[in-house]
């Protein structure tokens, strides 16, 4: 369909078509292959070195092949597409490097309670009571799966924390579990942790993390829980059943993240450092809470830095915990405000019907292409 004497004559005819989502700044998702490797796959197409070269590069990026094939790319929030451009600022002939910021479906993760409690027409008073009882019937629900799970009964009437979500490093499962003594203080004041999540079968690191999680669970059974076999079932519980949702990646490692999103819409507020959709969504003690403060200059971290910044961020952890989320906890009108500010925050702005919008609106309409 594409005629023309070269290469680079037949993508310009094919551009305009074209457009392209990055997904992840993590190198295991921006694949690059050898270009003999390619051939021998007979993944080349019947390109030549050549060609394949002037596509995406020797070694063959994928991401790179996607910015030089498209009209225009994007990121998915709008630190991910900074962090994008960046990134592949060095690349000869890239699409332009947008931001449109990921959604979740809300009738599918939101809960039909959480609907109802809030229909406009009620009095305020009774929508926050209706919210109230039925975020604690949530959350009867999930502490007797756990229960049921793993024999362990946690306390309805304590902070419950979430953490569920794939076992990649750097979105740093572990990271609470540093510092015992201050655990050790955290858990007397009624925290509680319940995580579960998935590592690739062929990614030890992950699977280590998980790992580390069971060790805690063993030595703190009563307020640390792991739960298996994550599957949408159970990511909709807890999304749902804790009170708090815990984020805490390396910045800027996280592209988006969506969990956070979930709990949101049911009125679980986020705990989270400064990263991926997060510092688009977050006020401080209004709508949940940040870990800290974004510190550009540690966006672009060296390997070698990453005990100290994880010792940092392990720190303002703690910190956010003490100070700002175990108080709010403690009083009910308050932490029902934080509640309806969550959900209110990501009803519309963080949905996918938001999403969509942008997409037809910013990347797919004629308008859009020049066409």
């Amino acid at each position: 369909k594409y005629g023309g004497a070269t290469l680079v004559d037949r993508v310009a005819q094919l551009r305009p078509h074209v457009v392209f989502t990055t997904h992840t700044p993590v190198p295991a998702g921006n694949e690059v292959h050898d270009l003999p490797l390619l051939k021998k796959m007979d993944a080349d197409l019947g390109f030549s070195d050549a060609d394949l070269a002037i596509i995406g590069g020797d070694p063959f990026s994928m991401t790179v092949a996607g910015l030089r094939l498209a009209r225009v790319a994007n990121g998915v929030a709008e630190l991910h597409g900074e962090t994008a451009r960046a990134m592949w600022k060095d690349v000869q002939g890239a699409a332009p490097i947008i931001a449109i910021t990921n959604g979740v479906h809300a009738p599918t993760w939101q809960d039909a309670r959480v609907r109802a409690a809030l229909v406009p027409d009620k009095p305020r008073e009774r929508q926050d009571a209706e919210l109230w009882d039925s975020h604690q019937a949530m959350k009867s629900e999930l502490i007797a799966e756990v229960a049921r799970r793993t024999n362990v009964t946690l306390a309805a009437d304590k902070l419950l924390v979430g953490f569920a979500r794939r076992a990649a490093t750097y979105k740093r499962a572990d990271l609470i579990f540093g510092d015992e003594k201050v655990l050790d203080s955290l858990f007397a004041k009624g925290l509680q942790l319940v995580y579960s999540g998935k590592a690739h079968p062929r990614d030890l690191q992950g699977k280590a993390l998980i790992g580390k999680v069971l060790e805690a669970s063993k030595k703190h059974p009563a307020q640390v829980v792991f739960l298996e076999n994550y599957d949408m079932r159970l990511g909709a519980m807890l999304t749902r059943g804790v009170d708090v949702w815990l984020n805490n990646p390396r910045r800027p490692l996280e592209a988006s993240g969506t969990s956070g999103m979930k709990a949101a819409m049911n009125g679980v507020p986020n705990l989270s450092i400064l990263d991926g959709w997060w510092p688009e969504g977050c006020e401080h003690g209004v709508t949940g809470w940040k870990i800290g403060d974004a510190d550009p200059k540690d966006d672009a971290f060296d390997e070698a830095d990453i005990a100290r910044i994880d010792k940092r961020d392990r720190e303002l952890l703690y910190q956010a915990l003490e100070r700002d989320v175990l108080p709010a906890y403690g009083d009910r009108a308050r932490w029902v405000a934080i509640m309806r500010a969550s959900i209110a925050m990501s009803q519309w702005r963080f949905s996918s019907d938001r999403m969509i919008e942008d997409y037809v609106t910013k990347v797919y309409s004629a308008r859009a292409s020049g066409l």
